[in-house]
């Protein structure tokens, strides 16, 4: 592994992370708050950038392994070094809380150890929702878009980040390619911030639920989230973006170049609406009684059907005393998630289709041993390969699931609530059923569960892998040779 390399981008990381800090010092000065809690750490976070990356290493190639570490480190330390300014502020004192609220905003996840929100500073407040922007799009695609590091193999640190059984590139540069997705992540972001003030939302409200929205992190600047302002415009508006930020934003790249047809061919897109549109409907159906007209249902399950699937976790009501049917699609919502390539977490839509179709294929080349079976995905034939790390990833993932929620179920709380808990923080999604449902939190939990939560927050972000580098006998391996 290149050991130098590796330190060099993390360095140019964290520099970036005190660049990030000057945003939220801002916001506390503006509002008449002290600047010390975010000084602080960003002087700490500069200092150690800048003795990382002071001197770039002769031999810049990052290899796939290089890249997964970068990312599982780089994500780690940005936690670490992001929960400082809520423990100097005295907001959230203990730094294992800190810590997993942390970690909760970058990876978008939103579940949070907070009982109330609104007696925080302004400052902290924004930090927190706009760690959820910052690790939106992913923090390695920021800093490739800003800070060119590499001899070409870029692709390994996109590889690692950005969600999705397939990634690549846009464009023949890395480099623009990282450009071009922040480009459009911004655009989203401020047409959001317009159309919420035009509905009469404040400035500060409306930047802090626009970073949720992108981010599909959840975090509010309200205790009853987006349910506080109790109007229909608004969960439209952040129902429709939550959406469009569940999208593949390969896909809005094709628009700007007018490339409609590749658009309105994605399986993956046709499928990630259509789950929606079932969710609604059957939701919608199941929770009239509640609600005592069509309209009302339809609004609130869809906004809350938008808010799971796309692993945001806002709510404008408390789906933990819908009907056990409509809980049961939520929970269905969260373990299959958004569509790969945009910023919400789950299994993602792509992966719930390849697999279906594998099943699918074996299932008939048993009925027909003779018959060759080809698995398509978005009208191209899928390699064994891809196959293969599809249900990879699954195993995997189910493996993680199960020896977390085994050592999740020692606190003792009930099955429910572990179960949930462990689903809406592997998935990104925040809040789950019980007692970390909408209206709860997951302040209950012991300092050890919440660093394993913390942990499954990170894997499930990061899709598992990066996450399992830490083995003495992968940083033991020698950098290849380089080729002349």
């Amino acid at each position: 592994m290149n050991h130098h390399m590796i330190g060099f981008v993390i360095g140019r990381i964290l520099l970036t992370e005190a660049v990030l800090l000057v945003l939220p010092m801002a916001v506390a000065l503006l509002y008449g708050e002290a600047a010390t809690p975010f000084l602080i750490p960003m002087l700490l976070v500069a200092v150690c950038g800048l003795l990382l990356s002071a001197r770039k290493p002769a031999r810049t190639s990052l290899y796939a392994r290089d890249g997964l570490a970068v990312v599982a480190l780089a994500w780690l330390l940005m936690s670490l070094f992001g929960a400082m300014p809520f423990v100097l502020s005295g907001d959230i004192p203990r730094f294992v809380d800190a810590f997993f609220e942390t970690v909760s905003g970058f990876t978008t996840t939103g579940a949070s150890i907070l009982t109330e929100i609104e007696p925080l500073g302004r400052g902290i407040l924004f930090w927190r929702s706009f760690t959820h922007w910052v690790g939106g799009m992913g923090v390695l695609v920021f800093v490739m878009a800003i800070l060119p590091m590499t001899d070409g193999h870029g692709m390994h640190l996109l590889r690692a980040e950005v969600p999705g059984p397939t990634v690549g590139k846009l464009v023949s540069r890395m480099g623009d390619t990282a450009k071009i997705l922040y480009g459009i992540y911004l655009a989203l972001t401020v047409i959001e911030i317009v159309l919420l003030l035009a509905g009469g939302m404040p400035l500060y409200d409306a930047c802090i639920h626009a970073f949720g929205t992108a981010g599909t992190g959840g975090f509010s600047c309200r205790n009853l989230s987006v349910g506080a302002y109790d109007s229909a415009y608004f969960d439209i508006v952040i129902g429709v973006f939550m959406l469009l930020f569940g999208v593949n934003f390969n896909l809005y790249f094709f628009l700007l170049i007018r490339r409609f047809r590749d658009v309105f061919r994605s399986e993956e897109l046709r499928a990630y609406l259509g789950i929606v549109a079932a969710a609604v409907v059957a939701i919608t159906v199941d929770i009239l009684h509640l609600y005592g007209s069509f309209a009302s249902s339809l609004r609130y399950a869809f906004f809350q059907v938008a808010s799971i699937i796309t692993t945001t976790g806002f709510a404008t009501a408390d789906f933990n005393t819908w009907p056990s049917f409509s809980k049961a699609i939520l929970v269905t919502l969260m373990f299959i998630g958004a569509c790969a390539g945009s910023t919400g977490g789950g299994i993602k839509v792509a992966r719930i289709i390849i697999l279906v179709k594998t099943s699918l294929g074996d299932m008939r080349k048993m009925l027909h041993p003779n018959a060759i079976v080809t698995v398509r995905m978005e009208g191209k034939p899928l390699s064994d390969k891809h196959i293969r790390s599809v249900h990879l990833f699954i195993t995997v993932y189910l493996l993680v699931f199960t020896g977390s929620l085994l050592l999740l179920s020692l606190e003792g709380f009930d099955l429910i609530t572990t179960f949930t808990a462990l689903t809406a923080c592997i998935n990104n999604i925040g809040p789950g059923l019980e007692m970390v449902g909408p209206m709860g939190n997951f302040a209950a939990f012991s300092d050890f569960s919440k660093l394993l939560l913390s942990f499954n927050m990170l894997v499930g972000r990061l899709e598992i892998f990066p996450m399992l580098l830490f083995a003495p006998s992968i940083w033991k391996r020698k950098l290849p040779a380089k080729k002349n």
